[in-house]
């Protein structure tokens, strides 16, 4: 079992910033629809309550561990040019793709949704973050602030799984490898 530098690097990129940042703001929604159907708020200890801050915390970091990641070494691999008479684009993945009619979407489309709306669900997250820490009473007592929280994380969660699928559809039609070699795991054979 092998892998590039830039496969790895991708990889924790996708894998495991951007699929426990999705994981999280999913349950976050479900947390704040089960807190907005009970009939008495939950009270949590102060133990319960840095538990809380934490998760927040951690969620926003790994937002913004995917959206950096992503920006400044994953995408300056994807968008690298082929010098001029290059025939294998496999090591040029943007070109890969606009090389293709049936690929040239994945790029149009799928990148520059990446490319202009990465930042969105890490900056709300932030705030949604901010605003659940330090306003802990006034979400109980303003349905509305507890809707508008609630819509704000659903829209995270809806641009980080388009923008995860996008990443994981590009990935799959032009990957990003080269690099060192890393192995895993060698055959016993």
């Amino acid at each position: 079992m092998q892998l590039t530098l830039r496969e790895f690097l991708t990889a924790m990129h996708g894998m495991l910033f951007g699929g426990f940042f999705l994981m999280a703001i999913f349950g976050l929604v479900v947390e704040l629809v089960r807190s907005s159907h009970t009939a008495e708020p939950a009270t949590l200890t102060p133990r319960g309550r840095s538990l809380e801050a934490w998760f927040l915390i951690v969620m926003a970091a790994l937002g913004w561990l995917a959206v950096f990641t992503g920006t400044y070494i994953v995408y300056p691999w994807y968008r690298a040019k082929p010098p001029a008479g290059t025939l294998d684009l496999t090591a040029y993945p943007r070109s890969l793709l606009l090389a293709h009619p049936n690929t040239a979407g994945w790029h149009s489309l799928g990148m520059e949704w990446k490319e202009h709306i990465a930042f969105f669900a890490p900056i709300v997250i932030t705030m949604l973050a901010y605003v659940l820490i330090r306003q802990r009473i006034a979400l109980r007592q303003d349905p509305k602030l507890r809707r508008s929280v609630l819509a704000f994380a659903l829209l995270a969660l809806v641009a980080c799984g388009i923008a995860a699928t996008f990443g994981a559809m590009i990935n799959k039609a032009a990957p990003v490898a080269g690099g060192p070699t890393i192995t895993l795991m060698r055959s016993s054979q």
